[in-house]
């Protein structure tokens, strides 16, 4: 394996071929979507469309065209079952006699496109449980540890896909020159020990008291700890996981004091960035067990999160439970 290898060369050898193409055509749809982005000023396409999604949130009119350029992708992938996104009511069938289902974020950040923040596409790809024909939401309500494949594209300085098929993750960066995806990251590890942490801290007076009381514990001094940590929020789930990643350090979007569940989506945000860290030697919890061992029970179900370095999710846990 060498950096530059092309990505239908390494799923050749890293998974089976239905997966291949699965992947191959996510790939292919999300390289229209970052010449969409990085074209967004010229194109009349950034802004809202005046509609809200099924969350109550105002559709980005970027969303909405990223949303139906991967249905396009996946449909003509030939094996992609069913599809779930932020953008559509409830789930959609894509070919009835498809082994995989996948569950997407389109466009995360998407409120950053007008100050070119980094944003990014989110998934998470599920054998389907049900018989062929149209799929159930059975099939996408399995709990993390059933995922196959899981990553993410970001749209930044650069265009990458960071994903995994369950044997390591890896990194794939877009040739502008040649326009493909080659291979830049082998088997990626996050630091064990961050000190980094990225959190919404304006949102601090509606935190628990464990929460504010672990924010607290990151701004002290202390040299033995390599106290204060940096703060790091570009608000985009997918550029803050992707420093923190690299870099080390913990995400977190904790439910705000009073509430049981935080905001980000469990089956197209949460599952499929635990899978990924996970596989890179980190952790993720909602604050009380790990993402992956939850057990979804609506398609838009939401949840809190903190995700990143082992001591610092470790550490979160201590003042959260205290």
């Amino acid at each position: 394996m060498q950096k530059g290898m092309k990505l239908d060369e390494f799923l050749i050898n890293h998974t089976n071929l239905e997966m291949a193409k699965l992947l191959l055509a996510l790939a292919e749809g999300c390289k229209v979507i970052g010449r969409l982005v990085n074209n967004a000023g010229l194109n009349d396409i950034t802004g809202t469309t005046g509609e809200t999604n099924v969350q109550g949130e105002t559709v980005q009119k970027l969303d909405d065209l990223s949303n139906k350029i991967l249905m396009d992708y996946l449909t003509a992938s030939e094996t992609c079952a069913g599809y779930l996104s932020e953008e559509n009511e409830g789930i959609v069938t894509l070919r009835a006699n498809a082994p995989y289902t996948i569950s997407v974020d389109p466009l995360d950040g998407s409120s950053n496109i007008d100050v070119c923040a980094p944003i990014g596409t989110i998934f998470a790809i599920n054998e389907r449980v049900s018989q062929l024909g149209a799929v159930t939401e059975a099939d996408f309500l399995q709990k993390g540890d059933n995922t196959k494949a899981a990553g993410y594209v970001i749209y930044g300085s650069s265009t990458i896909l960071i994903f995994s098929v369950g044997k390591g993750v890896y990194g794939f960066t877009l040739n502008t020159q040649d326009g493909e995806f080659r291979l830049s990251n082998i088997d990626m590890k996050t630091p064990e020990k961050g000190k980094i942490y990225s959190i919404n801290q304006g949102n601090i007076g509606k935190f628990t008291d464990g929460m504010k009381n672990f924010i607290q514990y990151c701004v002290e001094s202390d040299k033995e700890t390599s106290r204060p940590y940096s703060l790091r929020y570009i608000g985009s789930m997918v550029g803050d996981v992707h420093r923190n990643l690299l870099k080390g350090g913990i995400f977190m979007y904790p439910a705000n004091k009073g509430e049981t569940k935080g905001k980000l989506r469990l089956l197209y945000e949460c599952i499929p960035m635990a899978y990924l860290l996970e596989n890179a030697g980190g952790m993720a919890t909602d604050g009380n067990q790990r993402i992956l061992e939850l057990q979804p029970t609506e398609v838009h179900e939401r949840s809190a999160i903190f995700i990143g370095s082992k001591n610092l999710v470790e550490k979160a846990h201590e003042f959260l439970k205290g």
